[in-house]
Order: structure tokens, then sequence, then C-alpha cells
């Protein structure tokens, strides 16, 4: 689908070949995990942007990012980040859209002082978080929200779900009929 590594898209856009989600990542070593989240994207068809935006050595980069993100036509953000993991609980902070976290795993704690990051958010400020490394689920709850507004979209979210079903029932056949 759509992928730009801009922050602000072009003021010719049409509203139709805007990105609706925001992938961010707070360093290049994240990317290898967002990666996933845009697969997944790609996958339901939903346009979205991906960039790094580190809260730490970038804050107004940050600023910039989650202020403009309405404008810019963007209705969920999927953030992640490692370590003190602030990126996605500051993005959540300044602007109104979701945001939707992903903890990156660390080589010493593995991941869990990511998550725990995250998931500490202060009342107000709401973090939809998934595991350690989710950000596959990240971008399916991206376009699950997405859905609520978009039939169509929904409806491919739900054959997504059904072709799980569908791959898990086949493994089942093939067990039971190896199994006799």
């Amino acid at each position: 689908m759509s992928h730009s590594s801009s922050t602000s898209a072009p003021v010719t856009m049409d509203a139709a070949q805007r990105p609706l989600v925001g992938i961010i990542m707070g360093s290049d070593s994240d990317l290898p995990v967002m990666r996933e989240a845009a697969a997944m994207l790609d996958e339901l068809g939903v346009r979205y942007e991906m960039t790094i935006v580190s809260a730490h050595r970038t804050p107004q980069r940050l600023y910039d990012y989650a202020q403009g993100a309405v404008e810019r036509g963007l209705r969920v953000i999927v953030a992640g980040a490692g370590g003190a993991a602030h990126l996605p609980g500051m993005a959540a902070a300044i602007t109104p859209l979701p945001v939707i976290g992903v903890p990156i795993k660390t080589s010493a704690l593995s991941g869990q002082d990511s998550l725990l990051s995250i998931v500490q958010m202060p009342g107000g400020v709401p973090v939809a978080t998934v595991a350690i490394n989710g950000a596959k689920n990240a971008g399916i709850l991206a376009a699950q929200i997405l859905g609520t507004a978009d039939t169509a979209l929904l409806e491919r979210v739900a054959r997504y779900k059904r072709d799980l079903e569908s791959m898990v029932m086949e493994k089942v056949a093939l067990l039971e009929r190896d199994a006799l």
C-alpha cells in the first residue's frame, strides 16, 4: 500500500491517497519489528506512512509529528519503542488520535522494560499496548479501529480472521488424519 518516510503529506495529495496510519519508531533498530505492522496494513489494504521519531533524541520532531497527525489525515498511530519507551506515551499526550504502543524487545530486560514503560500511562492519556514485538497485532488493531468507519475494511479484517480459523482447522484435519 502507501508507504512514506516523510512526516507531512504533500499539499496536493488527494484525501483518498493520504496515509491513515502513522507507524513510528524510536530507532532504525526497531524497523525489523515494525515492518510487521506495515505488512499487515499492506495485506489489509490500509495506507500508512513510516518514519523514525525518537522521543529522547528528536523531541521537537516527535511534537511536530504528533501535533500535525490529524491535519495530515492520520487516524491511528502505531508507535514502537524499546527501553525507556516514551515514544507511544508522548505521542498519545500530544495527539487526540488513538495510539497503539509496540514494546520492542531489548537485550537488557527482554522487552519487559519497554512493556512496563508503555502500559504505565497516567489517567487521561491512554495507549493501547500489544505484546512485546507484537507489531503484527498492532497493524491488525489499527485496521480494526479504522474498520469501525469503513465496512469494506472491516470485511477484509473479518476475512483475515476467517482465514486464520481455516488454517487451524486444516491443521486439525491433518493431525486427526495422521493420528488414525
